[in-house]
């Protein structure tokens, strides 16, 4: 791609999606970018090798790598030029502000005052410059604060999203004085690399050998038991009920992409008529929420409430069956269930001014001639938990749905929690959407 010297700036970028994960693999594929004057001859090249699959999409790094390459020159085009700077930027914007720097590694190529003599002709320079793990920022843009250290984020670029995270890596042609210096950039994707912990020792051996997971009594190291729910409401319009719900979240609660969650449900109480009506898998509404908060708040830990800068949206719901473990007990139903974390999801971070964040959400029952107590739109219990990218060595989940169960289609979270309501819909509305 290329772009006319009367412009000072070009950024290039591939006509081409973001690259979605891909298994850590040599860096192979080579991108060019190149700038042209204005009679359309080229004499700014950008040549870097990245992870991408093809040449025409973004450069891809991961964490730990670095970014080389080399950068080309035909001097005797670029009139006045006193030096070569490459640059690593990486910046965070919400949208109707200013963006906010948090990443800048310049390194010079050249400078004309080192020559002994005037180079003519092309010149061409290479680059290595290692990607960090951290950067400082300061979380206030006002204050004597001192600056906090955070993980270096991933790229974050989505349709009407409220904000973005970008990286580029920028050539800088400086000119001499009264002219203005010239610029070649390329954005390019930045990937974390993290892995699951291992389940417990139970857990392996089930995946292993394919047989059945065992449940919290037999196996308290791979549960989360969360504090029981009150599932309280009407039912044909005539009898108040009251159940207790309890909800079993395998342990630990970070779980790689492309892998299930193992869910346990257990409903008890004294009203069978309530316990047929509700135990049942379409009547329990569970998902997989993603959380993208933008502001001041970012990095705080408080995320319920309702705001204009915090937006929530399903990514995921749970499916259910009816367990078959141990003898039935009177007053007590129990069921199995699963949540794909998938594939295409982003990796949750947290950082100033804009975090991603993932939370297991259990809303009020829904089954026919039954009315909950309390809105539907209020979580009856939430339990955050982390996306990886990988599992831990060795470990192989496997889904234990029944043969043939069919997952359920997508539920009506987001319009049920009013995604599009307040703050979210002016972001829509910016975008022209």
């Amino acid at each position: 791609m290329s772009t006319k010297s009367r412009r000072s700036s070009t950024m290039a970028q591939p006509d081409a999606d973001l690259p979605g994960y891909v298994a850590r693999a040599p860096d192979h594929t080579e991108h060019r970018y190149q700038l042209e004057d204005s009679k359309g001859r080229p004499w700014l090249w950008l040549n870097v090798k990245s992870r991408s699959r093809e040449a025409k999409q973004l450069p891809l790094f991961f964490e730990h790598d670095t970014i080389s390459g080399t950068v080309e020159v035909d001097l005797d085009k670029a009139e006045g030029s006193k030096g070569v700077l490459i640059s690593i930027l990486g910046g965070v914007t919400a949208v109707g502000q200013d963006e906010i720097k948090f990443l800048d590694i310049p390194s010079e190529l050249w400078d004309a005052k080192s020559e002994s003599t005037k180079l003519k002709g092309k010149k061409s320079w290479p680059f290595s410059l290692p990607l960090p793990q951290e950067c400082s920022i300061l979380e206030r843009s006002k204050g004597k604060e001192p600056q906090q250290v955070y993980p270096l984020p991933p790229t974050f670029s989505e349709r009407a999203s409220p904000a973005y995270i970008d990286y580029k890596l920028v050539v800088t042609v400086r000119k001499s004085a009264f002219r203005v210096n010239q610029t070649l950039a390329t954005t390019f994707v930045y990937m974390p690399i993290n892995r699951a912990e291992p389940p417990s020792p139970l857990r392996q051996l089930a995946y292993r050998e394919g047989s059945a997971l065992v449940g919290p009594e037999g196996d308290p190291e791979g549960w989360k038991v969360l504090p029981s729910v009150t599932v309280a409401g009407t039912i044909f319009g005539a009898r108040p009920v009251e159940l207790q719900c309890t909800v079993a979240v395998s342990t630990p609660l970070t779980y790689a992409l492309g892998s299930p969650i193992p869910l346990l449900v257990t409903l008890t109480g004294t009203d069978k008529q309530a316990l047929d009506l509700l135990a049942t898998p379409s009547a329990i509404r569970m998902h997989l929420v993603r959380l993208r908060l933008v502001g001041s708040h970012a990095t705080h830990e408080e995320t319920g409430g309702r705001s204009n800068n915090i937006f929530r949206e399903s990514v995921g719901n749970a499916f259910f069956w009816p367990s078959d473990e141990g003898a039935p007990r009177p007053g007590t139903r129990v069921l199995n269930g699963e949540l794909e974390v998938k594939k295409g999801l982003k990796l949750g971070f947290v950082f100033p001014r804009f975090s991603l964040r993932y939370m297991l959400v259990l809303l009020p029952f829904q089954a026919s001639g039954f009315a909950p107590a309390s809105p539907s739109t209020e979580p009856l219990l939430s339990e955050r938990i982390s996306v990886a990218s990988a599992n831990a060595p060795g470990v192989v989940p496997r889904s234990y749905a029944p043969p043939g169960y069919v997952h359920p289609e997508e539920g009506d979270y987001n319009t049920a929690m009013g995604y599009l309501e307040n703050g979210n819909q002016r972001f829509y509305h910016h975008h022209g959407f």
